[in-house]
């Protein structure tokens, strides 16, 4: 009977929210055929219904989407009011922020020194650093081929020839004017990245290695921490026992501490994800939900087609159960879809997975150290744009041209993590370097908060994945034992 019951109110939440779309589409394409005031009834209406379906699960991912439709519905209907819940999802990315560093400490420091010698991780890392680099460059060309498939960028005008343009676009104005890129908030600069500044081999493997523990973990530089607790595990290791025993046990209470603050934490995720959505839809208007529809359907299938031809066959390959990976990935793909935040993800993350049967080692080594050199999305997302700037400006290049981009960004790619935007940084150099303009990222901008999500939750599932190969690699996968 309760069965029945659930599965009567989740046809009804299917057919409200069908009804309720196809009205305002309706609507939207100038036919009035219901007043304004009852297609915003019916979506309410079918909101209600979700409300209901989603309070008889207790479904992190369930509450996640239910929110997003509710924050969408909130900035359409209410847009002053859905700008200024932005707030919740600031609070909640500041406290994974939070969260990050101790977790990631203590988390390593009992793999390493708690589970490993110094030969399996140098083992592992190697294994992880040329699985990181083989993934990427797939990504890249899988990026390459897309946008020379549809070709969303030809036929693109400039509408103004200026030296300097300008675009709002993440509660940012975004000026680009040739050879910089400034961020401005409320007439005060907060950010400038000189794209003629290339960041050389020497730059990139400097930035690994910190200077500053506590810079880095107030700067949020993952990798750093990560090296960080490495080399103090291996110090660890070398210690008299009773010394170690002492360590030990304060990373495993640590640790479960951590895992617990993060249990509280992703409570206020669904809240989050609204707040996110509703200022989004409201500052930009539903419009943002079309603009460069081909751009964006580009980039989504191309990231599709990057997860169903590397993603699926390699789990397959290695006998990695594709139902139970995607039950464990659901979650924190999901938040780091809603959020655009890789961080806000990762907690969620190293926990699913060890949950998965991933051993702890494997996990605390390979998912953070993939937030620097296995971020699959934005690396097939920078081959993307950078052809697309030249088909919006003309510009036609060689096949050989375009390889060589993309041996560029083979390189420039891995200097991404740590810095805010740094996609569009990477993209602005990128383009400066090979003489192509800069205004048609101000178009991409426009956008770009889309795009952002679908190659953050990309980020997230090739991490995820990566800690499973490494595992299966090492013959070190719990998943088989309990199948």
């Amino acid at each position: 009977m309760i069965q029945k019951i659930d599965k009567n109110l989740k046809l009804t939440a299917l057919a409200t929210s069908a009804l309720a779309i196809l009205l305002t589409l309706i609507n939207g394409f100038g036919t009035e055929l219901l007043p304004p005031m009852a297609t915003m009834i019916a979506r309410w209406l079918a909101i209600a219904v979700l409300t209901v379906v989603c309070w008889k699960r207790e479904n992190l991912t369930a509450w996640i989407f239910f929110s997003m439709a509710v924050g969408i519905e909130v900035g359409y209907d209410f847009p002053a009011f859905g700008k200024e819940l932005d707030i919740f999802s600031s609070i909640f990315i500041q406290l994974i922020k939070t969260i990050i560093a101790p977790l990631l400490f203590a988390t390593l420091v009992l793999g390493i020194a708690g589970h490993a010698n110094l030969k399996d991780m140098g083992r592992l890392g190697l294994k992880t650093i040329l699985y990181f680099e083989i993934v990427t460059t797939v990504a890249l060309f899988i990026g390459l081929a897309a946008i020379n498939f549809s070709k969303a960028g030809v036929g693109i005008k400039q509408t103004a020839a200026t030296e300097k343009s300008m675009v709002t676009a993440n509660d940012l104005t975004y000026e680009l004017d040739g050879t910089k890129l400034t961020a401005i908030h409320d007439g005060t600069q907060v950010e400038f990245v000189s794209p003629k500044k290339k960041e050389g081999w020497k730059e990139i493997v400097l930035h690994i290695f910190p200077s500053n523990i506590a810079k880095s973990i107030a700067e949020g530089q993952v990798l750093q921490i990560v090296v960080f607790s490495i080399l103090f595990a291996m110090g660890l290791m070398f210690v008299d026992e009773k010394h170690k025993t002492v360590m030990l046990d304060f990373c495993d209470s640590l640790a479960h501490v951590m895992f617990q603050f993060t249990n509280f934490v992703m409570k206020l995720a669904p809240i989050a994800v609204g707040g996110a959505i509703a200022h989004t839809v409201g500052d930009k208007g539903i419009d943002v939900l079309k603009n460069l529809g081909m751009l964006v359907l580009t980039l989504y299938g191309a990231l599709a087609v990057f997860i169903l031809i590397v993603f699926v066959p390699l789990m397959i390959w290695l006998k990695i159960p594709i139902k139970r990976f995607i039950n464990h990935v659901s979650e924190p793909a999901t938040l780091a879809f809603a959020t655009s935040s890789s961080e806000s993800a990762l907690p969620l993350a190293l926990k699913n997975m060890e949950k998965f049967g991933v051993p702890r080692k494997i996990v605390a080594f390979v998912l953070p150290t993939g937030y620097s050199f296995n971020l699959d999305g934005s690396t097939l997302y920078l081959a993307l744009a950078t052809i697309f700037v030249a088909q919006a400006a003309g510009i036609h290049l060689e096949i050989g041209q375009q390889i060589i981009i993309v041996l560029t960004l083979m390189l420039t790619s891995k200097g991404v993590a740590g810095v805010s935007r740094a996609s569009l940084v990477i993209l602005a150099a990128t383009c400066l370097q090979f003489g192509l303009p800069e205004w048609p990222i101000a178009i991409i901008l426009g956008v770009d908060v889309l795009m952002d999500m679908g190659r953050t939750m990309v980020n997230l599932i090739g991490n995820c994945l990566a800690t499973a190969v490494m595992a299966r690699w090492e013959g070190e996968a719990q998943w088989d034992d309990e199948d």
